[in-house]
């Protein structure tokens, strides 16, 4: 008996009927982007909005035009703001309309990464070696597409800790050392590499954090001095980390010296380079960035400033060899042939902790194809002569005072007319901070330099212009003018 019920399936019922609502999607979107600067930068989603979202999971279909409406009321309205031309919180790119489309193909493809025989995984090997070329590491160094430079650092350190071990760690552990395993950083470090320092079990006690310059680079002297007196004590310094751009600041480790010193204390070299690796394109800053190309490891962020959609990370590593022993695992289910689906050439699940992989190299790919590198050096020039213009307007201003040397496209900076310490110009500072979002003005972020609250300015953003940053700095004086006389009072008082 022929069942005359349809055969079901997650494949659309009506196909003629979703092709037109996603010809209505993608029109909405390229919409969306085009029009990026008439819309607030940020703002709160409104508590009924934020209600909706407690509601039950559904059991029972919904029609997707239904779907989409709900995205359009409750979602689209309320970004995180980064797409903006005046979006410069923490450091974020801004993603491109031909990236996102390139996502879309990636998952209409979805394809694993995690190895096998197909186009994917030559396009992701294709991607790794444009990163060693355009950063100067050799043709046979080993490289993953990662989330971001926290997992790039984690993979990373995972390699330099296997390696200076001495040892079979991933056999014995980490318990079956001679000797505390110690990795070396600039107290400017960022707060990944403590988080992949734990993951490793070697403990927050094995990360030394070494003091800084005024410009806020490592301090090599006493970097020397502290390896030197964990080795009479029975440590074994295994990895120093130098900074290719601070979150913070944007500084820059002397990277050569820290190679030079490396090498002469058979240490292995990691360079987080999640904010400023990419600079190696730019004509105004790739001299500062000399001595990238003799890392051992690298981390960088392609989700930054070369604005390829989130997720889009990188780790390179010198030693293949190294690289691959410290993750490669090949069960009978996953064994490596020579023919059919499984004969691929090289299996990404051998150099990281995931086998399930998304099609992430396709974006940056295509990305890469659309622009060229010479154009991305051109926008991060043009960044970093934007940090340069706003560090001026702060300077200029004798109600704001510059807090940091600008060295990439981060300004550290504060709203003080004078008359108030640094109790009170800390709450102020927050206070004008918070006002600039919720007024949709603009979107800086913050951190603390020497106990003083900064507005921070990171300008990883394509579509700033010069007028967006005369904008900020007149609100931050309006603004800080504004709230002064409550401030002035309670510290009268």
């Amino acid at each position: 008996m022929k069942n005359s019920e349809p055969y079901e399936t997650l494949d659309p019922e009506n196909w003629e009927k979703l092709r037109n609502l996603a010809h209505r999607m993608v029109d909405d979107a390229i919409g969306y982007i085009e029009k990026v600067e008439d819309r607030p930068v940020w703002q709160a989603v409104p508590p009924d909005v934020a209600a909706e979202f407690s509601e039950p999971v559904p059991v029972e279909p919904t029609e997707p035009e239904q779907v989409y409406q709900q995205f359009l009321k409750k979602i689209m309205p309320y970004p995180m703001g980064n797409i903006h031309p005046r979006f410069w919180a923490w450091y974020m790119g801004n993603g491109t309309v031909f990236g996102a489309l390139s996502d879309f193909l990636a998952a209409i493809m979805n394809s694993n990464l995690g190895g096998g025989h197909h186009a994917a995984v030559y396009v992701e090997e294709q991607v790794v070696n444009w990163m060693k070329e355009m950063l100067g590491l050799p043709g046979d160094a080993s490289g993953l597409l990662v989330s971001g430079g926290s997992m790039a650092n984690l993979v990373g350190l995972t390699v330099a800790r296997n390696t200076g071990a001495g040892y079979d760690i991933r056999e014995q552990g980490v318990g079956s050392s001679t000797g505390p395993l110690t990795i070396y950083a600039s107290k400017e470090v960022h707060s990944s590499v403590q988080k992949a320092i734990e993951l490793l079990g070697l403990g927050r006690n094995s990360l030394r954090n070494i003091d800084v310059k005024p410009d806020y680079t490592i301090d090599i002297v006493q970097l020397s001095a502290v390896i030197n007196a964990d080795r009479a004590a029975g440590c074994l310094p295994v990895c120093v980390i130098g900074n290719a751009g601070t979150i913070n600041t944007g500084a820059i480790d002397d990277l050569n010296a820290l190679a030079d010193l490396c090498r002469r204390e058979k240490i292995w070299f990691h360079v987080d380079g999640a904010i400023g690796a990419v600079a190696v394109l730019s004509e105004r800053i790739k001299t500062r960035l000399s001595g990238i190309e003799r890392a051992d490891s690298v981390a960088l962020d392609l989700h930054k400033w070369m604005h390829v959609p989130f997720e889009a990370g990188c780790v390179l590593i010198r030693s293949e060899e190294a690289h691959r022993k410290s993750f490669s695992l090949t069960p009978d289910y996953l064994a490596h042939e020579t023919r059919g689906l499984p004969g691929g050439h090289i299996w990404f699940s051998d150099y990281g902790l995931q086998l399930s992989r998304n099609f992430r190299a396709l974006k940056v790919w295509m990305s890469i194809k659309e622009h060229g590198l010479k154009r991305y050096g051109r926008m991060i020039d043009r960044n970093i002569e934007q940090a340069a213009y706003f560090g001026r307007l702060v300077e200029h201003a004798p109600d704001m005072e510059l807090l940091a040397p600008i060295v990439l496209d981060i300004v550290c900076f504060r709203f003080n007319p004078g008359g108030l310490d640094d109790v009170a110009l800390n709450p102020l500072n927050k206070e004008i901070l918070m006002l600039l979002h919720e007024r949709a003005v603009a979107v800086p972020s913050y951190t603390t330099l020497n106990g003083i609250y900064c507005l921070r300015v990171a300008i990883a953003n394509h579509r700033s212009r010069q007028a967006d940053f005369d904008l900020l700095a007149e609100a931050v004086v309006r603004i800080g003018r504004e709230l002064l006389p409550g401030f002035m009072s309670a510290n009268a008082s």
